[in-house]
């Protein structure tokens, strides 16, 4: 899979040669996490934080509001770390502080330890100062505290030689099972794949931002070649809205429109035309999911359960039928109020699972039905649980009373 890089230096994307050099200055970096962030999460890189020359805070919290990110750069304690987590990083990477002390405070599976290393040996300082420190002994020592690796190639960090293949197998060996992610002169689709089969991702910015290495190749590279991938349509919280294929044209055009395309061309009239947010593999890497922001109800598809309660009530409320319940408590809040805390009070005084399970049925109608007549949507009700699983940090849930 591939990991695209956002390296930002002084409020700009920028990238690098051996850590020093300016090689590219990629401009606006809330802009190249739009155009990247259709691959899945993107590593975010405060250089300036990582050389304590100054931040790049402001900038990194709105990106975190756009996409999913992997946060790193001068994360050196506790505190900023939980901070990140809070503030909706997907996983976040310390360098030189990943250490024990410090990563049993954290959420293991939200923790990347990034570990540079020249030829083998870690290094630190800007990549200036060696350790003496095997990489693989390190990762041997921090794989029960972190949920994944960043190992960089300092070697070929920016210079589009190719990468180590050999030496990948074996970090891949020691990672045991946490991820690993490789960077460093990463520069074609092939490499990409032959990762892939390993079990490491691909962090890739140089390649990609020269030119060299389409975004469209970087996220094909998951599945042999096909002139026909299947691929499965998925609302923003993975719920499957439709099936077809796609072929790599079609594909590379979803990608440059953020909007949908299958073999037919145009996908509107299956599904309405849907804004394109992410393209990942399933984990077999047999298909590819797009996920779509869908905006409306795809009303010929089937649902159950709650999705099929809220499709009824937006129906009562967008075409009113005298006489309906639901149409009455759209237009007595009031007796809206009573029955939620009715409802409320007999979920509470249920006495066994069976009872539990219809009194939560009807509260889960009297919820939903205030929740619309709010302008409310489950799928907004299931993004803001999504975020808040996201929090480290938690409210003591005491009683108001």
């Amino acid at each position: 899979m591939i990991i695209p890089s956002v390296d930002i230096q002084s409020g700009q994307a920028v990238q690098l040669v051996g850590g020093k050099e300016k090689k590219i200055d990629a401009g606006d970096p809330l802009l190249k996490l739009q155009e990247f962030s259709v691959a899945g999460e993107v590593a975010v890189i405060d250089l300036d934080a990582a050389m304590r020359r100054g931040s790049n805070k402001e900038v990194i919290e709105k990106m975190l509001q756009t996409a999913p990110c992997r946060v790193g750069g001068g994360i050196r304690d506790v505190v900023t770390a939980i901070d990140w987590l809070d503030k909706g990083a997907a996983k976040i990477i310390l360098g030189t502080k990943a250490e024990p002390e410090i990563l049993k405070h954290l959420p293991k599976e939200r923790l990347i330890a990034a570990l540079d290393a020249e030829n083998g040996e870690i290094v630190v300082e800007g990549w200036q100062e060696k350790t003496g420190l095997k990489v693989i002994d390190r990762m041997l020592e921090l794989r029960d505290y972190v949920g994944g690796f960043l190992v960089t190639f300092v070697e070929l960090e920016g210079r589009m030689q190719g990468t180590n293949l050999k030496a990948v197998a074996e970090l891949k060996k020691a990672a045991g099972n946490c991820e690993l992610t490789i960077a460093g002169g990463i520069t074609t689709a092939s490499e990409i794949h032959e990762l892939d089969k390993i079990g490491a991702d691909s962090q890739v910015g140089m390649a990609i931002y020269s030119g060299i290495l389409s975004l469209t190749d970087c996220i094909t590279s998951a599945l042999t070649k096909s002139e026909n991938y299947p691929i499965i349509i998925t609302d923003e919280n993975g719920y499957p809205l439709y099936f077809s294929f796609a072929n790599s044209s079609n594909i590379e055009k979803a990608i440059k429109s953020k909007i949908a395309f299958d073999n037919s061309g145009d996908m509107s009239s299956k599904i309405g035309k849907h804004e394109l947010l992410r393209i990942t593999p399933d984990k077999d890497r047999k298909c590819f999911y797009f996920k779509v922001k869908s905006e409306q109800a795809i009303e010929d598809l089937p649902s159950t359960g709650l999705r099929s309660l809220e499709r009824t009530i937006s129906k009562r409320k967008q075409n009113p039928v005298s006489g309906s319940y639901t149409d009455r408590l759209f237009n007595n809040i009031d007796l809206l109020a009573d029955k939620l805390l009715e409802e409320t009070n007999e979920l509470i005084r249920a006495k066994n699972s069976k009872e539990a399970i219809l009194e939560t049925a009807d509260l889960f109608y009297f919820a939903l039905t205030a929740l619309q007549s709010k302008g409310g949507t489950l799928k907004e009700v299931e993004q803001e649980l999504n975020r808040r699983a996201l929090l480290v940090s938690r409210r003591p849930g005491n009683s108001k009373k």
